[in-house]
């Protein structure tokens, strides 16, 4: 070895992309959704990629449609990660509790909600996580968004992104704020 440090050899851990959904119903809903969205890329093993712009819906309940209850806004994100998919979730997880993410009702209103809707097309099911997510395929607040991180996306299992899009039946309406993230990250 010729004068100077040896560099140390780096272990390169392949990582895959992923969907995250998030959502938000109460308090300052599009900072929420910033605020989280700086907060998985900061988190070890991820990387957000890219976000769509944020949508609005209303809320929905076990009942359906609920007017009454604050609407939500909605935003994809595309993501990098070296995590596996329960150690992703537990970092999910985190980062909602972080913000104040309460769990007592059943689709209730809350102040953040992420939800992981792909993982490199994984298909798998346990007690704590279901993957791809088993709603993703009927809800426009995700579809919608979705295509706009990547508009030749297919869901595992169930199609082209697209298709499941046309055929949704729940409202979305873009919201003014132009991306939630500004853009590629």
């Amino acid at each position: 070895m010729t004068g100077g440090v040896r560099p140390k050899p780096q272990r390169l851990r392949v990582g895959v992309p992923g969907v995250l959904a998030l959502g938000s119903n109460l308090g300052d809903r599009e900072a929420t959704i910033r605020a989280a969205l700086e907060a998985l890329d900061a988190v070890a093993g991820i990387r957000v990629e890219v976000v769509s712009a944020l949508y609005e819906t209303p809320a929905l309940k076990p009942a359906g449609v609920d007017h009454d209850a604050p609407a939500y806004l909605n935003a994809v994100a595309r993501i990098h990660t070296v995590l596996p998919p329960l150690a992703l979730l537990d970092a999910v997880n985190a980062v909602e509790n972080d913000f104040g993410r309460v769990r007592d009702e059943r689709w209730g209103d809350r102040t953040l909600d992420i939800d992981i809707v792909d993982l490199d097309g994984l298909v798998t099911s346990d007690d704590r996580l279901i993957l791809p997510h088993p709603r993703a395929a009927e809800r426009a607040f995700v579809l919608v968004p979705w295509l706009d991180v990547d508009p030749d996306a297919v869901l595992a299992g169930h199609g082209p992104v697209a298709a499941l899009a046309a055929r949704a039946t729940d409202v979305v309406t873009r919201y003014p704020a132009s991306q939630a993230d500004g853009g590629a990250s």
